[in-house]
């Protein structure tokens, strides 16, 4: 198969969409050739049957008199031009069509790839529907998404697929046995980690609250917070999110790390002995997937994990916003004994690899195109 894959960014060092060259990856080791066209590239490595065309995101001068919402404007209609000329110019490379997290696109080019007898699939998950999503439902041929609760829009069309973990490089780095537990913990103390942009929606009060009644019961514990806020109302959240873990005394037990690199995310992940997820939204959080990956308890309250988790739901999640109760949950995992908490990384794991492997994954979308 020849795919034309359309993603938001192409960069091994971006810390939210770093993933996706995992992704292109693997796709370009099942496909003839892959075209992939992004707003914005960065630093890539890819072998020699991918071709990466940007949008131009990463050079934004324009004429210097031009400036604010003008200035927007020319550059999204330049984005437009140059992406109709992409999917133009490059016709005859390309069979199928993945378009990742973007639906706009699949409003934007559908017509034309119907024409041209294109497969155009649609990958999305999320809980919001946005008014795009209605109108590529309408011209993609097919819409994956990672779970039954990804994708809201009603349509015949959806295909629960999983998620793509590189279950190979996201792997357990704890010793195979350990006499103790004190082995399996940072320093003698819990270290607990958490991966998401700082934003109102990830809920890290309910953290912070958790921490406090942690630290009344002179559990020794650390957490790290990885990631960065986006907008300006996400730095603002930011900046009384800190406000609050100094008033709750906190400053030695949580560290905000800042953004990192999904690629080496693994490295925290294999560190750690804990995993939490506070997420609101109700979709699927990728990085709770890649702490499982790498063998790490985790607890969430994402509804979203009822269809991952199987018979460890009641025991690994907790109401949304309920810091009493993430608490227990927390000092349950630290008082699990050397055996229970390996026994449940590994098995937390097999999950992963059974139902989530980026390999598998991207079998499954490859053979669905066939199907169309």
């Amino acid at each position: 198969m020849k795919l034309l894959i359309i993603t938001q960014k192409v960069d091994y060092n971006d810390d939210v969409l770093g993933f996706m060259h995992g992704w292109i990856e693997e796709f370009a080791r099942q496909c003839e050739r892959v075209t992939v066209i992004c707003l914005q590239a960065g630093e890539y490595n890819f072998p020699n049957n991918v071709k990466v065309l940007s949008l131009g995101k990463e050079n934004p001068e324009i004429n210097p008199e031009y400036s604010g919402q003008k200035s927007e404007i020319i550059k999204k209609i330049k984005y437009l031009l140059e992406f109709y000329r992409y999917i133009w110019c490059y016709r005859r490379d390309y069979d199928a069509v993945f378009v990742h997290m973007n639906p706009e696109y699949v409003a934007l080019g559908g017509l034309f790839w119907r024409l041209g007898r294109k497969k155009v699939g649609l990958w999305y998950a999320h809980g919001h529907v946005p008014v795009s999503l209605k109108i590529a439902e309408k011209s993609a041929n097919i819409i994956f998404t990672s779970t039954v609760s990804g994708c809201r829009v009603k349509s015949a069309k959806i295909r629960v697929v999983g998620q793509g973990i590189d279950t190979g490089k996201l792997k357990s780095q704890k010793p195979a046995s350990s006499a103790d537990r004190s082995k399996v913990k940072s320093n003698d103390q819990l270290k607990i980690i958490t991966v998401g942009r700082i934003s109102p929606s990830k809920d890290y009060e309910t953290l912070v609250l958790a921490a406090e009644i942690l630290k009344n019961k002179n559990l020794k514990f650390e957490i790290e917070i990885i990631g960065g806020p986006a907008t300006e109302s996400d730095k603002n959240y930011f900046a009384e999110l800190r406000y609050l873990v100094v008033d709750k005394k906190l400053n030695d037990e949580i560290k905000f790390i800042g953004p990192v690199a999904n690629r080496e995310i693994a490295g925290y992940l294999q560190t750690a002995d804990l995993f939490v997820n506070m997420g609101q939204t109700g979709s699927l959080d990728k990085a709770i997937v890649e702490a499982m990956s790498c063998e790490l308890p985790v607890l969430s309250c994402n509804e979203a994990m009822l269809e991952i988790l199987g018979g460890y739901q009641d025991l690994l999640m907790y109401p949304k916003q309920d810091y009493k109760r993430l608490a227990e949950k927390i000092e349950f995992i630290n008082n699990l004994s050397t055996e229970q908490y390996q026994e449940l990384g590994k098995n937390l794991r097999s999950i992963v690899i059974k139902n989530h492997s980026l390999n598998n994954l991207v079998s499954k979308i490859l053979n669905l195109y066939k199907k169309i």
